[in-house]
């Protein structure tokens, strides 16, 4: 396997930032496409990439509106756009095609390891192609890669900064670094004046793209409650689509006066009215790790998956786990129901009375 100290760009590259000698890469490909928590998770590589070479380009290719919480990112100078089902239309391919070569990149890091994004990292015509080695990088997509990494790392955030190493950059202090959203941040200030809450609020996200991952609906009204009962705290029930709205509807229900439904919102709206909350709760999904990017404290339910892998990154936040026993084999993580049904109020709500003491201490 290709190493740090190869013959990249016409000369010896060095093996640690500190030592670079050589001209910096003028342009980089980042191949991301989706969904919103993963593409979050790839956000301190592209602030990786731009503090080591702050006069690179750094594109990204992304699907979908996932492509909305990188919308005017200080590290990420270009998007490249794709609509859903892109890869069945000889047009829209030929079109990114054209627009990487454009591009020119010298580097193109997949972090996502399948097919569809092998395709853009190949069809970048970049002279370093970077991505993970099997079993990481699955349907033979290290073959687009000349420079495949083992990572040893446990969580998604640690493992693409590890697709670094080949340029030199070990990332130790991964960082989010996420924009403002002006509009949304008055949308929601204004939203949040109308209802003349006492103190800033708890944000609930019941949602969760998995069905493996969603909650008890009633531990979720309990919740509420007791963080109204226990700490003054109102919580903001946030949802996306026909489904969530239903749940939120039973969960504000439920709850009383310790629960308020969320208007509709975009993804820079809720990133902004996270910032606007005290804490924030949710399973292991897109809306979690947005906030958890923007800064607000977070609990996180990890129920198929360990929160080392996926769990809201950084150290402010708390994840909330069932015993290892009700953990489901790799295979089942999308179906399995009993992980998450073993997750208890009581330890959420311990998380956020520890969340609570140390923000009102700060």
């Amino acid at each position: 396997m290709p190493t740090a100290s190869g013959d990249l760009w016409g000369e010896s590259f060095p093996t640690t930032p500190a030592r670079l000698a050589m001209a910096a890469p003028r342009s980089i490909v980042i191949v991301k496409l989706s969904s919103i928590g993963d593409v979050l998770a790839g956000v301190p590589t592209a602030v990786a990439l731009k503090r080591a070479f702050p006069l690179a380009q750094i594109g990204w290719v992304v699907e979908g509106r996932a492509g909305d919480v990188l919308s005017g990112h200080p590290a990420i100078d270009h998007l490249f756009r794709l609509r859903r089902g892109w890869l069945k239309s000889f047009s829209a391919v030929r079109s990114l095609r054209r627009q990487l070569l454009d591009f020119k990149p010298d580097a193109t890091l997949d972090l996502q390891g399948l097919l569809k994004s092998a395709i853009p990292t190949w069809l970048s015509g970049a002279p370093i192609r970077i991505g993970h080695t099997p079993p990481e990088s699955r349907e033979r997509a290290w073959l687009a890669y000349t420079h495949p990494v083992q990572s040893t790392s446990d969580h998604v955030v640690e493992r693409n900064c590890d697709l670094l190493q080949p340029l030199g950059i070990h990332e130790a202090a991964p960082a989010f670094d996420m924009p403002r959203w002006p509009v949304s941040r008055g949308r929601m200030q204004e939203w949040l004046a109308s209802l003349r809450l006492p103190r800033p609020p708890a944000i609930i996200n019941t949602g969760a793209g998995w069905p493996s991952r969603i909650w008890p609906t009633a531990r979720f009204i309990e919740v509420a409650q007791a963080l109204h009962q226990q700490h003054g705290l109102q919580s903001i029930i946030v949802w996306g689509g026909q489904q969530e709205r239903e749940t939120a509807t039973q969960i504000v229900t439920g709850a009383g006066s310790a629960a308020i439904m969320a208007p509709p919102t975009t993804l820079q709206d809720l990133g902004e009215l996270s910032r606007l909350a005290h804490l924030f709760i949710s399973s292991d999904t897109g809306p979690l790790h947005l906030a958890a990017a923007v800064g607000t404290p977070c609990i996180g339910l990890s129920g198929p998956i360990p929160a080392k892998r996926s769990g809201p990154y950084g150290a402010m936040h708390r994840t909330v786990e069932p015993p290892e026993a009700l953990r489901p084999e790799w295979k089942n993580r999308k179906t399995d129901r009993q992980s998450m049904a073993g997750i208890d109020k009581e330890s959420v709500l311990a998380a956020a009375a520890d969340i609570l003491l140390r923000t009102q201490a700060a």
